[in-house]
């Protein structure tokens, strides 16, 4: 590739810092790796990131976009959206790219809740959470918020065993077991509508 069609240099440290740190955990990826393999001055990567924890935060931005942008793409115009969304984690699991979840690596490889990782990492996962309860709003389950607290728990679980187990994880239930959480509170919610009208 020619070097006028390179990405910029941002993205190219984003893009090699990024995997690294998915992989192989951040303390085990220093600056000067990502520095040798993105192709850039040293000068260069300190101009966009002065810190490790600044390119550590900017990651997990990245990801939490792409985490998004994928729970969209599962879930937009399906009439179960929540069970698009477990369906759409099932298969994921199932590719071999799929080393489990950023923000989970990131709170244990950080446990200090002031590091800006864990402080970026819990915002995602608050985020997730909030997703899973406006998704139960609109298909206008009972609780709301308890059905996304619990689902958002199989989710976690999930990716804990994906990065446990790799594409070995014992993940199959969960989407059944996601639907047994949806179907009990569309339960709760017809009798309860039954029951005012």
């Amino acid at each position: 590739m020619s070097s006028d069609k390179l990405p910029p240099p941002r993205e190219r440290i984003l893009g090699v810092a990024g995997t690294l740190f998915y992989r192989e955990g951040y303390r085990a990826v220093g600056v000067d790796r990502v520095i040798a393999e993105s192709g850039v001055a040293k000068a260069t990567f300190y101009k966009h990131f002065p810190s490790k924890d600044d390119l550590i935060v900017a990651w997990l931005d990245r990801a939490d976009m792409q985490v998004a942008a994928w729970a969209e793409a599962a879930t937009k115009g399906k009439p179960e959206p929540l069970v698009a969304l477990f369906e759409a984690l099932l298969a994921m699991a199932r590719l071999p790219q799929c080393l489990g979840c950023t923000f989970q690596g990131t709170a244990a490889e950080f446990p200090d809740a002031g590091h800006p990782g864990h402080i970026r990492a819990r915002q995602s996962k608050t985020s997730m959470i909030e997703m899973l309860e406006e998704l139960a709003e609109r298909e206008g389950l009972a609780d709301p918020q308890g059905v996304a607290r619990a689902l958002f728990l199989f989710i976690e679980g999930a990716l804990a065993s994906i990065r446990m187990f790799g594409q070995e994880a014992p993940v199959e239930g969960v989407v059944s077991a996601a639907k047994t959480i949806i179907d009990a509170s569309r339960q709760k919610g017809t009798a309860r509508f039954h029951e005012q009208h």
